[in-house]
């Protein structure tokens, strides 16, 4: 279902969150689940979680509350978890190696058809059967196989080339997991921070001390 108005990058982050949540408790066999009690596993308001599912419809009914099976298939069709992202992943180091070993991703419709890298060492083998391609076969490939998504795990010194080159190939979205961020028109960019994320919780163990 589609929101009604344009929503807010707030909701829009906490959308993962409730799908994980509802998942979690239909795998349980649960069928029913209150605003209240979804506000108890997640941290959010019962008010506030009416209001995010509102932007797209609202899916409860007074009194009863949520069908789980429901809520679950319609969050996964507002994150578009019912359809498929062919995609690349750019860096066949460690990293971009474990992304596209990650069984994660293909249950999230991200269905990995290469990877590409310059090492000519790496060439030719293959992570989970995937195979590692020679970064100057990426335009043909991209073009060729309609690749909708790349993902980006290489060095920042060559980021923001490989960037501008994906955007230019047509790529619909990116995943940069390159610590730099590129202003690019076209692609739809998520930019990924793990030392964001490590300063974080550094901050909180310091001031926790």
């Amino acid at each position: 279902m589609a929101a009604k108005n344009k929503v807010s990058e707030t909701v829009i982050r906490r959308l993962p969150i409730y799908h994980r949540i509802i998942s979690e408790v239909v795998s349980k066999g649960i069928e029913r689940i209150s605003s209240q009690e979804l506000s108890k596993l997640t941290g959010f308001t019962a008010s506030q979680i009416r209001q995010d599912l509102n932007n797209f419809g609202g899916f409860g009914q007074q009194g009863y509350g949520y069908n789980t099976e429901a809520l679950k298939q319609e969050v996964s069709e507002i994150l578009g978890m019912n359809h498929e992202y062919r995609t690349v992943v750019i860096g066949a180091g460690r990293l971009g190696t474990a992304i596209a070993d990650y069984e994660g991703i293909k249950n999230s419709g991200f269905k990995i058809l290469a990877l590409f890298d310059n090492d000519k060492n790496k060439v030719g083998k293959d992570v989970s059967g995937i195979s590692i391609l020679d970064i100057q076969e990426l335009e043909n490939f991209v073009k060729s196989n309609k690749v909708d998504v790349a993902v980006i795990t290489v060095p920042k010194s060559v980021a923001v080339d490989v960037i501008y080159k994906l955007a230019s190939f047509g790529i619909k979205g990116i995943w940069n997991f390159a610590p730099v961020d590129v202003s690019v028109e076209g692609p739809v960019i998520e930019n990924i921070r793990i030392n964001d994320s490590l300063f974080k919780l550094s901050y909180y163990l310091k001031n926790n001390d």
